[in-house]
């Protein structure tokens, strides 16, 4: 197990990739911090499923909108586990609107979760390590579209596209402390977030024409990459980002 005596704190990770990823850092060895926001009885779900594979656990409710529940986040996180080594940016959400229709609430809903909130619990992480005067892996679930146009989610690809900023400039800035920071980007990836694409067939078949290996991604091809890059088998790996995707990036073209 490459992860034994490291904590992880994954954010969002109630559901969907986020799930996958703190059941798979378990796996590797790794304590693990559950966190959500709306939904603690899934938290509670996830939480005890890490615990039956032999790791500690803590389930812990912010907005990651609230830098004041940010701080909380990472104390209560360090008081339930003694410290936190890895930090797994996971949380996001997306809003569908043309862009004359999206309200400032909109905004303010997917900037806040996808982009405020990595920011300001990157920083607390890295509080952390400094007054342990410790190394530590950071890694941002970004998605293809900071690099890919979505119309339609404009807020949405402008929030990932800071991400990945944020990941090159942090690395630079975080390098000399012994903090690496990468992006997975992944491509369309079969979770509770696109359910409904799962059930209309016509849209599914046109999204699978433009993946060469003609099949949606899964969790365990997120969580695969995560276990990687926050294990010393990636130490001199900083500042890129990962892209999981089947091959859409390449071969995408809107219908």
């Amino acid at each position: 197990m490459k992860l034994s005596g490291k904590v992880a704190l994954v954010t969002g990770s109630s559901q969907g990739i986020g799930q996958a990823i703190a059941i798979r850092l378990a796996e590797e060895g790794a304590d693990i911090v559950v966190n959500y926001h709306s939904h603690p009885e899934e938290a509670d779900a996830v939480k005890a499923r890490i615990e039956s594979l032999g790791r500690r656990s803590v389930a812990i409710g912010a907005d990651l909108g609230s830098v004041a529940d940010i701080n909380k986040l990472i104390h209560d996180a360090v008081a339930g586990l003694g410290q936190i080594d890895i930090l797994v940016n996971n949380a996001g959400v997306e809003k569908n609107a043309p862009f004359w229709e999206v309200t400032e609430a909109d905004y303010d809903f997917v900037l806040n979760t996808n982009l405020k909130g990595p920011f300001f619990v990157t920083q607390a992480f890295v509080k952390h390590l400094q007054s342990r005067k410790a190394p530590g892996k950071i890694i941002n679930i970004s998605s293809v579209h900071e690099d890919l146009p979505f119309p339609h989610f404009t807020a949405y690809c402008a929030s990932k596209g800071g991400l990945k900023m944020m990941t090159r400039n942090l690395s630079i800035e975080l390098a000399p402390l012994g903090i690496t920071i990468n992006n997975i980007a992944p491509g369309a990836i079969e979770t509770p977030i696109n359910t409904s694409l799962l059930h209309d067939p016509a849209k599914l078949n046109a999204l699978l024409q433009n993946i060469p290996l003609n099949r949606l991604g899964q969790p365990k091809d997120v969580s695969s990459a995560v276990a990687f890059l926050a294990s010393s088998d990636a130490d001199y790996i900083t500042g890129t980002t990962l892209v999981i995707d089947g091959g859409l990036t390449w071969n995408y073209s809107e219908q």
